[in-house]
């Protein structure tokens, strides 16, 4: 329970300092909050090389949905944009830490892709209004932006829980850091 509690706790530090951050014109300072976060993450899991890349691969699959979104004119960010169109860096680093949550805090999720659907549909929306009334993102028109983004996170959301679920189980015969030392202990005394 302690460790879900610290990733909750993580991904909100994460989400204000990038919100706040790109809202003020210092997008750095969310990525580099999030770069806490990712190593604590790291550091707490069993296997830092899968989760390594459930980060990499959910950060990527934000960047493309977030890009689209500014490409397409249904969202405008303040800062934090190294290419007019892609992402900003602090929202790439958000779903770095959105990814975080997937294997703890929303692990539950796995194999219930009805519930995941609809957090997605709804929590997806709600946390891009709450960044709009933070001024970390603006919509040319609010009721379509929601509309696409509640239409797009009830894809994403059980697709990051797929993606998570299918990394977490890929090569299960590798051992962990605690499976392995144990694996070289046994292997002392044969």
């Amino acid at each position: 329970m302690t460790r879900i509690i610290t990733n909750l706790i993580a991904f909100q530090i994460g989400w204000f300092a990038c919100v706040l951050g790109g809202a003020n014109g210092l997008p750095w300072i969310g990525v580099g909050v999030v770069a806490l976060v990712a190593g604590l993450h790291l550091s707490q899991s069993r296997h830092p090389r899968r989760e390594s890349a459930l980060l990499l691969t959910i950060g990527l699959l934000g960047a493309g949905w977030d890009s689209l979104l500014v490409r397409l004119g249904f969202l405008d960010y303040p800062s934090g944009m190294l290419l007019p169109w892609l992402a900003p860096v602090w929202i790439i680093a958000m779903w770095i830490a959105f990814a975080t949550t997937l294997n703890v805090s929303l692990g539950w999720l796995k194999d219930r892709w009805f519930l995941a659907t609809v957090l997605g549909a709804v929590g997806g929306p709600l946390a891009y209004y709450a960044g709009h009334k933070l001024g970390g993102v603006q919509f040319p028109d609010v009721f379509v932006g929601m509309a696409v983004l509640a239409g797009g996170w009830s894809f994403l959301m059980p697709l990051s829980v797929w993606i998570a679920k299918k990394i977490d189980d890929v090569d299960r015969s590798e051992p962990g850091p605690s499976e392995a030392s144990n694996l070289d202990g046994a292997c002392r005394h044969v």
